[in-house]
């Protein structure tokens, strides 16, 4: 149990925020756990901004180890933690940040044999990933489990972001995966696989933007205030153009 004095530090950092939402509703969030899977570009920004905004708990998942290409997005890499596990990094880092919230890393890749040590017990699972594979398993969990999943995904200077949940539309449903309704066999796998092998174009505000947007999303849906992105609408923009930002239904 915290003491007195760790209860006010929490408050005092969220202070400029207590006027936005009740005490209750940030109660509600200081009480949840969330998991984040990916610490990268979109990951990053996704969990220092729940780590700010005052979450409880955080699962963070990644495997991969920071590298020079990194750094022209992912706000977690620095030329001192190249070479190092990006979930152990962020784990330090958000305990700079925000002492008061408990990080729980994993350094390693989801797959259907570890997603549910991953995402258990979490009230929303947040899609940080760059590739697909990865996603419909966590998709597949997520909408078995009844748990909210954010998905965020960037291209180039465009950006995208909805919300599924035990109600709306899946994952793979919604932009007509080949895999929807199949299981998920070797040669399912596979053809999956193949569809994301492109290292994608990205320059840096982009995927910093979707993760603050995904971070917001949560904050909306545990505490109840404003409106959520529920697919089949999906957020997009390409921040070439501010005439595109928009909420498209398909």
């Amino acid at each position: 149990m915290p003491n007195r004095f760790e209860e006010m530090g929490y408050w005092e950092i969220i202070t400029r925020q207590m006027s936005i939402v009740s005490k209750n509703k940030q109660k509600i969030f200081k009480d949840s756990k969330i998991a984040v899977i990916g610490c990268g570009g979109i990951g990053g920004a996704v969990i220092e901004m729940l780590a700010r905004m005052g979450v409880g708990e955080l699962n963070i998942v990644d495997c991969d180890v920071f590298d020079m290409s990194n750094l022209n997005r992912q706000i977690m890499s620095s030329l001192d933690k190249l070479n190092k596990p990006k979930s152990e990094v962020t784990k330090e880092k958000i305990n700079s940040i925000n002492p008061y919230v408990k990080v729980n890393a994993f350094n390693e890749e989801v797959s259907d044999k570890n997603v549910e040590k991953i995402a258990k017990d979490c009230d929303v699972i947040i899609d940080a990933l760059d590739n697909i594979l990865s996603r419909i398993i966590i998709s597949r969990y997520a909408k078995e489990k009844k748990i909210p999943f954010i998905h965020g995904a960037i291209h180039g200077t465009m950006g995208q972001l909805s919300v599924f949940t035990e109600d709306t539309i899946s994952y793979e449903e919604l932009f007509s995966i080949s895999s929807f309704n199949k299981k998920l066999t070797n040669d399912v796998k596979k053809e999956i696989s193949e569809i994301s092998e492109e290292i994608p174009p990205v320059i840096g505000p982009v995927p910093n933007i979707i993760g603050c947007l995904q971070a917001m999303e949560c904050f909306k849906l545990i505490t109840g205030i404003g409106q959520i992105t529920f697919a089949p609408k999906i957020f997009k923009f390409d921040l070439l153009y501010f005439d595109s930002f928009n909420v498209e239904l398909i």
